[in-house]
C-alpha cells in the first residue's frame, strides 16, 4: 500500500509539471520577457517595417493632424482660395514658414480656437442671442486671423517699399549714368541697401540667373506687389527695354518723377493732420482746457450762492 501511495503520488506530481509546461507554452508572455522578446523583435524586423516608428512625433502625429485641417481649411474657404492666399503671401513677402497648406489649416485651428475660447467667454455674459452672436463672432475672427496677419504684413510692407523706391531709382540711375549696365547697377542697389525691396531686385537677379529673361523676371516683380510707383517703374523698364530705349534716360526722368510724387504725398500728409487733430481736440484737449479755465469760476459761483 505504502508503494502505491508513493507511486500515485508521483504520477500526481508528473502530471502537474506537464500541465504546467504545456500552459507555459501556450501563453503568451508576459512581463520582462514580453519586453525581451518585442526588443528582439525590433531590432532583428527589417528597416521597412521600422520606419514608421522612427519617425518624430511631428511626422507621426502633428503632419497628418495639419493635412486634416488643410484639407478642411480648402472646403471652407472655396475653390480659389489656394491661388489668392498664394498671392497674398507674396504680397506679404512670404513669411518664413508661412506656406499655402499652413494657412488653410492655421484658419481651421483659429475658428476652433475662436470658438473655444467664445464658449467659455460666453459663460460671463447674459442672454443667448449674446452668447451666440459672441461665439459665432469670435469663431469668425479665429478663422479670418491668419488672412488679416498677411493683410496686415503686406500693407506694412507696400508703405516700406513705397518708401524706399524713390533712393533706390536715385541710386540706380548713379550707377547706370557712372556706367555700369542695368543688371549690374541692380545687384549694387541689392547688396548695398535693406529691407523689402532689396530683397524683391535680387530675387529678380535670381530668376534672370536661372534662365528667365528681363522682362519676365520684372512683370514678376510687378505681379508681386500692389505699389503704384513700382508698377509704373516696371512698365517704363520693359517698354525701355522692349523698344531699346537708352535706360539711363528712363531712369532720370522715372527718378524725377518719383521725387515729385513723394514730396506731393508728404504734403498731402501734412494737409490731412488738422482734420486728423479734429476729434482729439475735441473730445480730449477742449474738455481740459474747459475745466482749467471755467473751474475757478464754477467753485466761486457755488461758494456765492452757497453763502446766501
Amino acid at each position: 500500500m505504502t508503494m502505491l501511495f508513493i507511486m500515485g503520488v508521483l504520477l500526481v506530481f508528473t502530471a502537474l509539471v506537464l500541465v504546467s509546461s504545456a500552459i507555459r507554452n501556450a501563453a503568451p508572455s508576459t512581463g520582462v520577457a514580453r519586453s525581451i522578446e518585442l526588443i528582439e523583435a525590433m531590432t532583428s524586423a527589417p528597416s521597412e517595417l521600422t520606419q514608421d516608428l522612427d519617425k518624430s512625433f511631428g511626422e507621426r502625429v502633428l503632419l497628418p493632424l495639419q493635412n486634416r485641417f488643410t484639407g478642411l481649411g480648402r472646403r471652407l474657404s472655396g475653390a480659389d482660395s489656394a491661388e489668392r492666399i498664394r498671392h497674398k503671401l507674396d504680397l506679404a513677402g512670404n513669411p518664413p514658414g508661412w506656406t499655402v497648406d499652413r494657412v488653410m489649416s492655421g484658419k481651421v485651428v483659429g475658428a476652433m480656437a475662436g470658438l473655444v475660447g467664445g464658449v467659455l467667454f460666453s459663460f460671463m455674459l447674459g442672454g443667448p442671442l449674446t452668447k451666440v452672436i459672441v461665439v459665432a463672432g469670435v469663431t469668425l475672427a479665429g478663422f479670418f486671423s491668419p488672412t488679416f496677419y498677411l493683410y496686415q504684413r503686406a500693407y506694412d510692407r507696400s508703405a516700406r517699399l513705397l518708401r524706399e523706391l524713390p533712393d533706390a531709382i536715385d541710386l540706380l540711375t548713379i550707377s547706370v549714368e557712372s556706367g555700369l549696365g542695368f543688371d549690374a547697377a541692380l545687384q549694387q542697389v541689392a547688396h548695398n541697401t535693406e529691407g523689402p525691396l532689396a530683397d524683391e531686385f535680387s530675387r529678380v537677379l535670381r530668376e534672370m540667373q536661372i534662365g528667365s529673361s528681363r522682362s519676365e523676371s520684372l512683370r514678376a516683380l510687378a505681379d508681386r506687389t500692389n505699389v503704384g510707383e513700382l508698377r509704373s517703374f516696371v512698365g517704363s523698364m520693359v517698354q525701355a527695354d522692349a523698344f531699346g530705349i537708352p535706360i539711363a534716360n528712363v531712369l532720370r526722368v522715372q527718378s524725377s518723377e518719383m521725387r515729385v510724387k513723394r514730396r506731393q504725398r508728404a504734403e498731402e500728409k501734412a494737409q490731412q493732420v488738422p482734420v486728423k487733430m479734429t476729434i482729439p481736440l475735441i473730445f480730449c484737449i477742449l474738455p481740459s482746457l474747459f475745466i482749467v479755465i471755467m473751474g475757478p469760476a464754477v467753485l466761486q459761483v457755488m461758494d456765492s450762492f452757497s453763502g446766501l
